[in-house]
């Protein structure tokens, strides 16, 4: 995906179509800054001494958007896609041996599934919970939008230490 292939973000309409808008924008940012990558470079932790790669935030991102949607929001048992080796571990970012396409068909899969709940819902107010915490349907997308511009940050560093890919 190239950057002038991303849906820019709606510049009017209501609150759920801006924060609908935005989440998307990033969304397609990572899958951006994902292209056109081997299977090794996907891999490769790219800035010493992190071991943070790109792959590993397709990963990450995937069970973010399983976490909040699914299980908070729709209350789902929806378990991790990459569980660790003990209760309550996560393993999305062990990525020796993990299969890129896997990652972003969960990924997109994953997306699509938050995508529907966003557009099935009766309003930005809908609440779901964790634990006695409650939180909104326009807290949740908030949330995703700074959780994936954080990360996209990172995604920007790591593929430049890559092959030198810069910028939006």
């Amino acid at each position: 995906m190239r950057a002038d292939e991303r849906n820019m973000p709606p510049r009017t309409g209501d609150e759920r179509a801006s924060l609908s808008g935005f989440l998307q924008y990033q969304r397609e940012t990572l899958a951006m800054k994902c292209a056109g990558l081997t299977t090794a470079q996907l891999r490769t932790p790219a800035v010493p001494p992190s071991e943070l790669t790109l792959l590993g935030l397709v990963r990450h991102l995937a069970e973010v958007e399983r976490s909040w949607f699914r299980r908070v929001l729709k209350d789902e048992v929806a378990p991790p896609h990459w569980p660790g080796p003990n209760p309550g571990e996560f393993a999305e970012f062990d990525v020796a041996e993990a299969d890129p396409d896997e990652a972003f068909r969960v990924w997109e899969e994953e997306c699509a599934r938050s995508r529907a709940t966003v557009e099935a819902a009766e309003s930005l107010d809908i609440t779901g919970s964790h634990g006695e915490e409650l939180f909104s349907l326009r807290y949740v997308l908030t949330h995703l939008i700074e959780e994936y511009a954080r990360h996209n940050g990172q995604a920007d560093l790591l593929r430049e230490r890559l092959d030198g890919a810069t910028g939006e």
